[in-house]
């Protein structure tokens, strides 16, 4: 029991880095930090429930799946980023601009199903010994590591940061997330 709640602590720190990423965007309030994390709770349960169904339909390792998920929006991040500030520059506007709804909800829907999959791949790990616990503490981790780096985020010395280094940290951090997803998949194969 205590090696599958300290697993759902260990595989839950990438949260730090989105809550990073969404506490650079003065957009994104700490409520949709909290309605996202109660989006996640619910997946996170789901997943625990369902977990040898959906784990026997995947034809591929859902490994896989969220870390190609995370690359590609790491990677989107970032380039969404630089085009964005080049078609500001050809139109002459030198004014900062947000990231949208879309982008914030985006980041949410990955979290929240990068948390089912975790959910669900401790759950068959450690069964039959899985408990509710598992997705509780995944959901829990998730919430806590986003919540503390979005309000380091939104600390004087954070917001000093010229807003490229912001982009590209939070990209880095969902790119690295999704290679090491990989990585530890083909480590162990």
């Amino acid at each position: 029991m205590f090696m599958s709640v300290l697993s759902g602590l260990i595989v839950s720190v990438d949260a730090f880095f989105i809550g990073l990423s969404l506490g650079f965007q003065e957009r994104c309030k700490f409520l949709y930090l909290v309605i996202i994390n109660m989006f996640l709770f619910g997946l996170c349960i789901l997943g625990f429930f369902i977990a040898e169904q959906i784990y026997e339909l995947i034809p591929i390792d859902p490994d896989y799946v969220v870390g190609f998920a995370f690359i590609g929006l790491g990677v989107w991040y970032i380039l969404h980023y630089f085009i964005s500030q080049r078609i500001k520059r050809k139109k002459g506007d030198n004014e900062e601009r947000e990231s949208s709804p879309r982008t914030i909800s985006l980041i949410g829907l990955v979290m929240s199903i990068e948390a089912m999959v975790i959910t669900m791949g401790i759950t068959l790990i450690f069964l039959p010994n899985s408990t509710l616990l598992i997705p509780l503490t995944v959901a829990l981790a998730h919430f806590g590591y986003s919540a503390l780096s979005f309000y380091f985020a939104r600390t004087e010395r954070m917001k000093q940061i010229p807003a490229v280094y912001s982009h590209i940290i939070s990209g880095l951090g969902l790119i690295i997330y999704g290679l090491l997803a990989l990585f530890v998949e083909i480590e162990i194969s």
